[in-house]
């Protein structure tokens, strides 16, 4: 009788029997520190455009290359390959946790409420490490008896990384198969060179901007409204390579349906109505693909999403019952059988782990400002789980940088708005409360499916999971209490108090003396008027539009809109000057999901669309999740993706022509094919890109004036960035990075010398 996939055999890199170097205290600091720098900069990234792309292989590469250079001084050992896996376990979690926050903290104050410090550090603490938590137990069922079922490609590729890295001490404590392989030299000047190439690529387009970064072509009659797109950076074309063509070509499906079908067919039923129709604000002909994509799409996209979650976690939970099964009787002192006794086998104490997530859920209720009760506690249980679960398992499937956190996130707001709904929890006052449910599973799905790929890459090692699991929880603690702080100073820098003229402020009424809330004007403000005002968190539209207004304490007279740098409306100050705000689109999102069912608006025949489309698709064999990734990502996300993929494809195809000996079986020829220089060059990639992004958002940033300067010039005079041209001119080198992945995958370039006879 056959039981479904059956897992590969697996020997690690460094045996089970063989004590290295791995928790050391120098690991950790630097892991937790790479953390705190990707995780700001992954923070202003989803601010503007809602995605992140994973940290693992890029710190990975630093880890490598700083411990290298210390050693080189004589001072310091050269770290071990389990050391620098930790530095990137570490480092990992800055990234994940930036994109939960991102992706949900700025729609508080769309909803009318202040972005408190508080709120937000609890939220990325709670979030953060009860993800952690939640995976652990499922670690044996997802890693271990999936192994060669779930590729966890970002993760093997790291695993590769490091390999190619590894000091001498650590190829000397390898397993026997693994000294055989050999290659290491020519491994690391390959992820040095697409390391190389990524950094000035992504540097030169997006911070000098020599050419546009986003290609788009807005088609006419008879697909008006469609649209084709390609967001050119190397990350995602590495991510399309590690992934492969599979995998890719349904993702990019899915973006197809959405740009290419669904926008085509809305613009054309649509186009003749006179008024907008709900739940969009203006008439379909007057808007742009990217506007129908946000008023319909999305919610079509989330309930795709949302179906296709539920039907991965169906079929996977025999084994997820089976590896929690067996986490159990770690707490009931039960043995673990033979296996346990081996260092790579221990995982943290579940006892430990069950008095952790207890704790943490114990905080999240009593906690004053997330407006928590016992039913939120509750559906933060169950969702949380749910949706780790799944995502460590999407991890396995597509790899982090398109894992469909956002997704996840909108289906926990459907799901815990509706069961607010049903107990007749209404209106504004439970606004923080869903919010709150949704921001801490998302935190908590995304660390979850981090967590999961940083194991996966240390099962291929051969590390200890009990070490990576501490490394994890204080690099995700680090940065979570840091990136607070940031998201409000990234929020205060483009506030704009907005004077509100006399006749309107009439038409807003509240008694000063039931605002308990206090503030004064910050920023370039604080200057012109320096007296303290009551706050008013307004959530309706009566009157005048939602938002944070500030009254003055005497009159009760409305004075101030404060608008905020994330998600504002006013542009300028008073003075004239501009503002350059964030938008954070998926924030904007989550805050409709929210309005929608507890003032009950949501466009539930959308969501319902998206959920028949996974079912439909998975009864014709398509993977129904990896297609709905498709369409709820912008197709300028899955485009280059797909690159990638065919790259990968291509450079397949012709090794399997090139290879002798015995047929390989497809696992056979998949794990070679991992092992390829073109995943060590798209690593490489992955990581330059990666890390350009905190040069281009230091530009951005404390340089906004020079990144100002640079696009004026470009627009005016280079014809690869703006002009009729520019979309066209600004795939050259996109064009140039992926024939060089190419050649380097199949061994035309950067290829070991072959030996003279």
């Amino acid at each position: 009788m056959d039981d479904g996939p059956r897992r590969e055999q697996h020997e690690p890199y460094i045996p089970a029997t063989t004590e290295l170097r791995e928790l050391s205290a120098r690991a950790l600091v630097l892991g937790t520190l790479l953390g705190v720098v990707f995780g700001a900069s992954s923070l202003s990234r989803v601010l503007k455009v809602g995605l992140t792309v994973s940290a693992s292989i890029p710190v990975a590469v630093l880890s490598i290359t700083f411990f290298r250079v210390l050693a080189k001084t004589g001072l310091f050992k050269d770290a071990t390959i389990l050391e620098n896996n930790i530095v990137q376990t570490a480092g990992s979690a800055g990234e994940s946790i930036a994109f939960g926050v991102g992706v949900t903290m700025p729609a508080i104050m769309i909803l009318g409420f202040s972005l408190d410090l508080t709120r937000v550090a609890l939220v990325a603490v709670l979030g953060g490490l009860l993800g952690i938590l939640m995976m652990i137990p499922l670690r044996r069922a997802l890693i271990v008896e999936q192994h060669g079922v779930l590729k966890y490609p970002e993760g093997t590729a790291c695993a590769e990384v490091l390999k190619a890295g590894a000091s001498d001490e650590s190829r000397a404590a390898a397993s026997p198969s693994a000294r055989a392989g050999g290659g290491e030299a020519m491994s690391g000047k390959t992820i040095f060179a697409g390391f190389a190439i990524g950094l000035l690529y992504k540097t030169a387009m997006s911070a000098l901007k020599l050419w546009k970064d986003t290609p788009e072509k807005q088609l006419s009659a008879p697909l008006a409204g469609g649209s084709v797109a390609a967001e050119i950076s190397p990350e995602l074309l590495g991510v399309g390579y590690i992934i492969g063509p599979r995998i890719s070509s349904v993702m990019c499906a899915g973006g197809v349906l959405a740009y290419l079908v669904l926008i085509p067919m809305i613009k054309f039923f649509g186009g003749p109505l006179t008024e907008a129709l709900p739940p969009g604000k203006v008439p379909i002909s007057e808007m742009s693909p990217n506007q129908i994509r946000s008023a319909y799409v999305l919610y079509i996209g989330a309930g795709a999403v949302a179906a296709g979650g539920m039907i991965s976690l169906a079929r996977s939970l025999p084994t997820i019952w089976s590896g929690l099964k067996k986490g159990l009787a770690d707490v009931r002192g039960a043995s673990a059988g033979p296996a346990s006794s081996l260092r790579t086998d221990r995982d943290m104490p579940m006892k430990a782990v069950l008095i952790g997530a207890l704790s943490l859920v114990a905080a999240i209720t009593l906690a004053p400002s997330l407006h928590m009760n016992l039913l939120g506690a509750v559906l933060i249980v169950v969702l949380g789980f749910l949706f780790v679960t799944v995502s460590s398992r999407l991890t396995g499937e597509i790899g982090s940088s398109s894992n469909p956190i956002s997704g996840m996130t909108v289906a926990t707001l459907l799901l815990t708005c509706l069961v607010f709904v049903l107990v007749g929890w209404t209106g504004g006052r439970y606004y923080v409360t869903a919010l709150s449910v949704g921001a801490i599973v998302c935190i908590a799905a995304s660390n979850g499916g981090t967590t999961s790929q940083d194991l996966k890459t240390g099962y291929l090692l051969g590390a200890t999971p009990k070490r990576q699991q501490v490394a994890i929880l204080v690099g995700a603690l680090a940065s979570a209490l840091v990136l607070g702080p940031i998201l409000l100073k990234l929020n205060d820098s483009a506030t704009v108090y907005a004077p509100v003229e006399p006749a309107k402020a009439a038409l807003m009424k509240v008694d000063p003396a039931s605002l308990t809330e206090t503030e004064q004007l910050v920023g370039r403000q604080a200057d012109s008027d320096r007296a303290s005002y009551r706050v008013w968190h307004k959530t309706d539209d009566a009157g005048g539009a939602a938002g944070t207004y500030l009254v003055d304490p005497a009159t009760g007279a409305v004075k101030y809109l404060k608008d905020p740098g994330i998600n504002g409306v006013v542009s300028r100050l008073p003075s004239g000057d501009e503002v350059k705000k964030f938008e954070a689109p998926k924030a904007t999102l989550m805050s409709y999901i929210i309005k929608g069912i507890l003032d009950r608006q949501l466009p539930w025949a959308l969501v319902l669309f998206g959920v028949m489309l996974a079912v439909v698709f998975e009864m014709s064999g398509v993977p129904s999740l990896a297609f709905a990734v498709g369409v709820y990502l912008p197709l300028a996300s899955s485009a280059p993706i797909l690159v990638g993929g065919l790259v990968r494809w291509l450079v397949d195809r012709r090794a399997a022509a090139r290879r002798t000996g015995p047929p390989l079986t497809p696992e056979q020829e998949a794990a070679e094919s991992d092992k390829s220089p073109g995943v060590l060059m798209s690593s490489g990639y992955i990581a330059g890109g990666a890390i350009a992004g905190i040069v281009i958002a230091f530009s951005a940033g404390v340089l906004s004036h020079v990144d100002g300067a640079l696009t004026k010039w470009a627009e005016a005079h280079n014809p690869l960035f703006a002009g009729p041209r520019a979309d066209l001119l600004s795939l050259a080198p996109f064009c140039v990075i992926t024939l060089a992945l190419l050649l380097v995958g199949a061994g035309k370039l950067l290829a070991p010398a072959k030996p003279e006879l």
